[in-house]
């Protein structure tokens, strides 16, 4: 019995001791320590708790050979396995993904916020519609400069100018020094620059996923910016998401050292793992066939964006007409689609299966057409997506 107490109390420490270890690290990160120090203190402390976790698990013989084959054992596990966390952790992946290169009519904009966004402006031969518009991707920002612009180059033939970007952080935009400067906030004030830049008075905003978060956080902010919008498969208003390790496949020991920095110390996140090493993991998944992969986007991706103060406040004045728009299968769910409507006077919902319909939609709801919404108080018998 008493060595079967030492044996669970053995397992219990081995379990602990990549807690231990990381909160080794986030701890020794938090007062100002350089990656070299933080990494080594980290590894220091889950060797130790291993090694005691595997001293408990390993009852203690009487003969004195015995004693010898336990220390040799012990002290083996111990090197081969702190020996390879000490290599996850410590090794960066030896080929990051290239930068994507740039892409046909690729520009940029230089904001006073200090960010850098590339985008790509479709123009039609004659501009007849006096509101650009702006189209905000789902993901972390990351829309597809080359698919993209192709997509809504028919909303040019009716007129439309239509520009296509990345958020900062994400495709071909630039990255920031500091991942905590990241978040809904910023992107907000980006978007307002963007305005201003392209000289506009007011916008015409086409949102999908997180890109419908943010344009329902511009609506509460800067409601005489926006003349009309599409939201299609918004994000949850509420809902602060950022990516999962659990998103790119099982979590390495780096990245879950990357994963906590973050968490506690984005700058020593960044310092310990550069944005290179960030973009190549974040390859991005899709729930649907209609989706498409989120691609890279880095820290932007990890970081956590609460909605800010008031927006529900801010959205229950928007006067722009708002159109909701809900697929078949896109990732999100249904009831974010409806209380997205509801927050929003005059909001309107509509069911579009397939890409066809939703830009049949997009075209009539912007020219000023009628949309019949949908009336249902559940979902489409073939809608696939959650709820």
């Amino acid at each position: 019995m008493r060595s079967f107490a030492g044996m669970v109390a053995g397992a219990a420490v081995l379990a602990l001791s990549p807690v231990a270890g990381l909160a080794a690290l986030a701890g020794t990160a938090m007062v100002g320590a350089r990656p070299g120090v933080f990494t080594v203190t980290g590894l220091a402390v889950f060797a130790s708790v291993f090694y005691l976790g595997l001293l408990l698990c390993v009852p203690r013989p009487g003969a004195t050979w015995g004693r010898w084959l336990r220390a040799a054992l012990i002290l083996a596990v111990e090197v081969a396995v702190v020996w390879r966390v000490a290599d996850a952790t410590l090794t960066p992946p030896p080929a990051p993904a290239a930068a994507p290169s740039p892409v046909a009519g690729q520009r940029e904009w230089r904001l006073p916020t200090g960010s850098r966004l590339a985008y790509v402006r479709v123009a039609p031969k004659r501009v007849t519609r006096p509101e650009p518009v702006v189209f905000l991707s789902g993901a972390a920002g990351l829309a597809d400069l080359a698919a993209d612009p192709a997509f809504y180059r028919r909303l040019a033939a009716d007129g439309h100018e239509v520009y296509v970007y990345d958020r900062v952080g994400a495709g071909r935009s630039a990255r920031l020094p500091d991942p905590a400067a990241y978040g809904l906030g910023r992107d907000v004030a980006d978007l307002e620059q963007v305005r201003q830049a392209i000289g506009a008075r007011r916008l015409t905003l086409v949102a999908r996923g997180e890109g419908a978060r943010l344009a329902a956080a511009y609506l509460s902010a800067h409601p005489d910016g926006v003349s009309r919008a599409v939201l299609a498969s918004p994000a949850g208003l509420d809902r602060a998401r950022a990516a999962t390790l659990l998103d790119d496949g099982p979590p390495s020991a780096r990245m879950l050292a990357v994963y906590t920095l973050l968490r506690v110390e984005p700058a020593a996140a960044h310092a310990f793992a550069g944005d290179a090493e960030l973009d190549a993991r974040a390859a991005g998944t899709t729930v649907c066939p209609e989706g498409r992969p989120a691609g890279s986007g880095g820290y932007a991706r990890l970081v956590e964006r609460p909605s800010p103060p008031g927006m529900r406040e801010g959205l229950a004045r928007v006067t722009a007409p708002v159109l909701v728009v809900k697929g078949a299968c896109d990732g999100e769910s249904w009831s974010a689609a409806t209380d997205v409507r509801r927050a929003i006077p005059g909001a309107g919902l509509v069911y579009a299966e397939g890409r066809g319909a939703y830009l049949a939609t997009l075209r009539a709801f912007l020219a000023g057409r009628a949309v019949p919404p949908y009336e249902g108080a559940t979902p489409p018998a073939g809608y696939r997506g959650p709820w």
